[in-house]
């Protein structure tokens, strides 16, 4: 199989004088391109990695992010891509745990690596002459490169990307190139790209449904659009201004994007493929993208860093809520809540544990310095998720939510998903998110919290739901209004966030 590198030069070979990156004003071709990855990969050579050594990376969605994950692939340094509000503990932990040799990073991010005593240990890259730094990034970009060469090999390590944490330290995800090449393949194949897609480059370059779309792009000699930060309104400038083709994107920007001030089919009338992943996608705003978008495809993916792959579906609004089934290089299994081993299965309709076999060509092979997650979560060559779900009659998988997230009430397992699909559906509900709060009688009580598009009432919600095809023991017994719904960097709701309190009331 290609390394990466190779896969790049494809690119480089076919289309030169395709548009490759756009960066506000700066646009590369894909030669140009190629010239500045070779000068930043002959950069990083000269400062002294080398092959197998691990850059630390806490950029935006900018320019020299994407060119950096690049001339890594070439010179076959891991690039460890980190959120660029990292705080000074976090960075202390990803610089000794991935036995870091530099880290890249900007303005925004500075005051995490002044802070963290670990980072004044290595070579500090900076850019827009950022305080601290011990080498400036145009520095690199001076060298000026033989013929540049791949170095790495399909089996060499390309990437190591960060879970985010919910009580701990996120856990280091190794991928090696040829599983990076395998997922970028399957994301071009099952999201139908053609050759030169253009695509809003906005998920962000430490997640892995960012690293998707840069590698996607370049399997299509496409056009990645860099956003540095998530705005509404500039992502629909630059889906206009560029003509774009295709999104892929979490719920919450699709939500923010059909809000923005301006927003008309007639400005995304070039769009034509939608894709979602990160959490599911609630009916009301299912139905509000299709009439908006018109789209040819809508494709509801479903995944995660480990395996970039669970499930597919291609027709997100056939069966809303439905993941669909195995994606190209993946098999998977719901099994019981309470199973030790991948043979345990929960019979069709039963919620249960979605596993994926470790065998697919995207799966990776195992935490970084974590036996005890590996203990965890990977048995008999099964990955235990920790999302629990279910397949309807038709072998259609239904993700319900985090076995962390499942409300016992009474007794009962309630998830958090379906309740938030029939609620998402009144006109008045702008957001919705499901908890379980700690009660005296029940254990835990369901509770909704709404943020408000107009005025509604608890008493209104409820007879919404009562007159729904919610069963009864699933009915919120408390609504608490808010002004936002507290999210992670990358959209996932927070639900241990409204669970102990950390919400603000509608004002």
């Amino acid at each position: 199989m290609f390394d990466l590198g190779r896969t790049f030069m494809q690119s480089v070979e076919r289309s030169p004088h395709a548009l490759a990156l756009v960066d506000g004003d700066i646009a590369f071709t894909y030669a140009q391109w190629f010239d500045e990855i070779a000068r930043v990969g002959a950069g990083l050579e000269a400062l002294g990695l080398t092959r197998g050594d691990r850059l630390l990376v806490a950029l935006q969605n900018r320019w020299e992010m994407a060119t950096l994950h690049w001339a890594c692939q070439f010179t076959g340094i891991v690039i460890v891509p980190l959120n660029w509000r990292i705080k000074p503990e976090e960075l202390n932990y990803s610089v000794t745990d991935a036995g870091a040799r530099a880290i890249v990073y900007e303005g925004v991010s500075a005051q995490a690596v002044a802070q963290s005593a670990a980072a004044q240990d290595i070579a500090r890259i900076g850019l827009d002459e950022v305080a601290g730094a011990t080498h400036a990034f145009d520095v690199l970009r001076a060298c000026a490169p033989a013929q540049l060469a791949t170095e790495a090999s399909a089996d060499d390590y390309s990437v190591m990307l960060y879970t985010s944490g919910t009580t701990g330290m996120g856990k280091g995800v190794p991928r090696r190139h040829r599983h990076e090449r395998a997922a970028a393949l399957a994301h071009v194949a099952q999201n139908l790209y053609r050759h030169g897609e253009r695509t809003l480059g906005v998920m962000p370059l430490y997640h892995t449904m960012g690293v998707r779309s840069l590698l996607a792009m370049a399997l299509v000699d496409g056009l990645f659009v860099c956003v540095r930060r998530w705005n509404a309104q500039l992502a629909l400038d630059s889906i206009e201004a560029h003509a774009l083709t295709c999104l892929y994107l979490v719920p919450t920007l699709y939500h923010d994007l059909l809000a923005a001030p301006g927003f008309s089919s007639a400005r995304t009338r070039s769009v034509t493929k939608l894709g979602f992943a990160g959490a599911p996608m609630n009916d009301g705003l299912l139905k509000r993208c299709s009439v908006a978008f018109e789209p040819e495809l809508f494709v509801n993916h479903y995944g995660s860093s480990e395996v970039y792959t669970f499930s597919i579906d291609q027709d997100a609004t056939k069966k809303p809520g439905s993941a669909g089934r195995a994606g190209l290089n993946t098999r998977l299994r719901v099994v019981k809540l309470d199973a030790a081993s991948p043979g345990q299965l929960a019979s069709r309709g039963e919620e249960g544990q979605i596993i994926v076999e470790l065998l697919g060509d995207e799966a990776f092979e195992g935490y970084w310095n974590r036996p005890d997650a590996n203990t965890k979560s990977l048995r008999d060559g099964w990955y235990f998720t920790g999302d629990t779900g279910y397949l309807d009659a038709d072998g259609d998988l239904y993700v319900t939510g985090r076995v962390d997230d499942m409300i016992i009430s009474g007794g009962e397992n309630i998830s958090p998903v379906d309740i938030e699909s029939v609620l998402s559906l009144h006109p008045a509900v702008d957001e919705v998110a499901v908890a379980g709060v700690k009660d005296e009688r029940w254990g835990q009580k369901v509770v909704a919290f709404v943020k408000r598009s107009h005025y509604v009432d608890e008493r209104a919600l409820d007879e919404f739901c009562r007159t729904s095809d919610l069963v009864n023991f699933k009915r919120p017994r408390e609504y608490v209004f808010v002004d936002q719904i507290p999210k992670s960097p990358v959209g996932k709701i927070l639900r241990r966030k409204l669970s102990s309190g950390e919400y603000e009331l509608e004002r």
